[in-house]
């Protein structure tokens, strides 16, 4: 029995355990629940060796929840209110809970209860990853870019908050509804965003938050509760940004803009999922900022080749965007366009907004641009210049191999 298997079980379906045995037992016991899942898949590595069960799946759940109850009656705690999930009328009811369709909505409860306001913003992608996607704590740590103990503060904070303020397993109802999906989908993009823009050392892109996320962005849509104009353009942008990951390096693992990507490399599957999402997600007169990026992003992939990118139609895109959403990050764009464009004045304009700070870990985007614009206009010292300020604040080796080559281009200019 391979611990491959069991790492990919546990990264598909520790997620969906824990959500449905919070569903049974409660969000007071989540400590005790997420110990008895990890146990579960310990006592799978090793009674697996000899034999894998034919169902393993469903060998995981039934020990799962075995092992909860075992741990509450050690623990001598509420046993008279314990369900008996092995006769009677509740063995019933919580099997049906294990149907997919149950399953599915039990993980929606978890998605709407880790991105709970009352929660921290910071908390709520750790915890989302822990509860929902079953990654461990170094894995989310090296996600987010921070000391595992860190995870573990977060995570801590946010079970802590949950019981302080009640917080309620349920798919929220009426007018909080709105409010609340909106930041399930901040958080959705957010575990996207990392994933596709990683600030990791080593790798580029971290596919397996890209599939996560957009996983879980199309269990949204599967309920009417939560299926929104807003919520297909989300996964409209998802299913647009990842068609495109294959075609961000090249076969020596080099970072490749957007101009020398080998556009036959992107997914044709993806590009039409997200093409029939953006249908839906347009049948609404108001927009949200994630229909501008779908719509920005659509654009890039409709051009058969870079030349034929239209960027009157993206400048449109972003300024719309930046009009009901302004951040320093939409006005660097912006001035990239202006570059494409050849409009060195107004791409200098946008520029002199700005300032390193803006951009915090990814203040080399700012000198990166502001070296291209130099380029463009043929100050090559000045360019030398925002290159190595570039190349001295950035983390992602890739990038820095990316950089490292505009600065030896200029340098043959000289």
């Amino acid at each position: 029995m391979s611990s491959n298997l069991i790492d990919h079980l546990f990264r598909h379906h520790s997620g969906k355990m824990v959500s449905v045995l919070t569903r049974i037992f409660g969000l007071k016991h989540l400590d005790i629940i997420e110990d008895a899942v990890q146990d579960t898949f310990i006592k799978a590595s090793i009674s697996w060796r000899n034999q894998q069960p034919e169902h393993p799946e469903a060998w995981l759940t039934q020990a799962a929840k075995n092992r909860v109850l075992d741990i509450f009656r050690k623990l001598k705690t509420e046993q008279k209110h314990l369900p008996n999930i092995n006769q009677g009328t509740d063995a019933i009811a919580i099997n049906d809970l294990f149907l997919d369709s149950e399953i599915e909505d039990a993980q929606l409860r978890m998605i709407f209860t880790a991105c709970h306001p009352s929660l921290d913003p910071r908390d709520r992608i750790s915890f989302a990853l822990k509860t929902v996607s079953g990654f461990s704590i170094k894995e989310i740590a090296s996600a987010l870019l921070t000391k595992e103990e860190t995870v573990k503060k977060r995570l801590s904070r946010a079970r802590k908050t949950i019981k302080q303020a009640d917080i309620k397993f349920k798919i929220p109802q009426g007018k909080s509804l709105a409010s609340r999906l909106e930041s399930v989908m901040e958080v959705l993009y957010l575990i996207f965003n990392e994933g596709f823009h990683s600030n990791k050392k080593e790798t580029l892109i971290r596919q397996e938050l890209c599939t996560e996320a957009l996983r879980l962005s199309q269990m949204l849509l599967k309920k009417e509760l939560t299926r929104t104009p807003e919520t297909y353009a989300l996964c409209a942008l998802m299913c647009f940004h990842a068609a495109r990951i294959d075609s961000k390096t090249n076969a020596d693992n080099e970072l490749l803009d957007l101009k020398h990507q080998d556009r036959s490399k992107w997914h044709f599957p993806l590009l039409q999922l997200g093409n029939s999402m953006m249908y839906k997600a347009v049948e609404t007169e108001e927009f949200s900022c994630y229909h501008y990026e779908a719509a920005i992003a659509a654009e890039h992939l409709k051009a058969r080749t870079f030349e034929d990118t239209d960027w009157k139609k993206i400048l449109h895109w972003y300024q719309c965007l930046h009009a009901l959403q302004p951040m320093p990050s939409h006005l660097l764009t912006i001035a990239v366009i202006c570059l494409q464009t050849k409009d060195y004045k107004l791409a200098k304009s946008y520029l002199s907004k700005l300032k390193p700070e803006d951009f915090e870990q990814r203040s080399y985007l700012y000198y990166g641009a502001l070296a291209d614009l130099h380029t463009a206009i043929s100050n090559t010292e000045k360019a030398l210049k925002y290159i190595n300020l570039a190349l001295d604040y950035v983390t992602n080796d890739l990038e820095k191999a990316f950089l490292e080559k505009k600065k030896q281009n200029l340098l043959s200019k000289k």
